[in-house]
């Protein structure tokens, strides 16, 4: 197990932050983002899962024209909005990633097939990105407001990348959070059968 200090960073501390404080992030943390959530579980090891960083001012102004009202100051304040995507073309690297797969059992699904499994996988592997924002002494908050063709033509126009979320990187501003609002309870939530 990992220490209790390592969970509460983590998980019980670890918050969706809004706003960020004026301080840069060093572009080696996120390489070392993308090293430890690219070790999420994924079906068959498809690793769909791809990340664009978001640091100049030209290329956020890009990203920010693009999201809701609401969360256009947000990404402002962010040093760091990382755009997550899928590729609905992980299977290109399937002979690399999962040699004992069928790659071309793959490259035979229907369009929408391969767009679902890219997007499921993603998002797992997504949630572990998170995490690995957290365990660096970094803090994020998701963000689903913002119009997906508009960043989609920008930034992935000649790719097979698409766009899932946008997540805000950075020190967050504590002054900024709101109380963390309740969850459902074990017995709301789950079951043991």
């Amino acid at each position: 197990m990992i220490p209790d200090d390592a969970i509460k960073t983590i998980f019980e501390s670890g918050r969706s932050h809004r706003y960020y404080l004026d301080r840069k992030v060093d572009e080696m943390l996120l390489q070392r983002i993308y090293e430890l959530a690219i070790l999420a579980p994924s079906a068959s090891n498809l690793c769909p899962l791809r990340v664009t960083f978001v640091v100049s001012e030209n290329q956020k102004a890009k990203v920010i024209e693009a999201a809701a009202e609401g969360n256009k100051a947000k990404i402002k304040s962010a040093p760091v909005v990382a755009i997550i995507a899928h590729d609905v073309k992980y299977y290109d690297l399937i002979e690399k990633l999962s040699p004992h797969m069928d790659g071309n059992a793959f490259r035979n699904k229907s369009d929408a097939e391969l767009t679902q499994i890219a997007i499921e996988n993603s998002w797992l592997q997504a949630g572990l990105l998170i995490a690995a924002v957290r365990s660096l002494g970094l803090d994020s908050g998701a963000m689903s407001g913002f119009d997906k063709n508009v960043i989609d033509d920008y930034f992935y126009k000649n790719s097979s990348w698409r766009s899932n979320f946008l997540l805000n990187i950075g020190y967050g501003d504590e002054t900024e959070l709101h109380p963390r609002g309740p969850r459902p309870s074990f017995e709301e939530a789950c079951q043991i059968l």
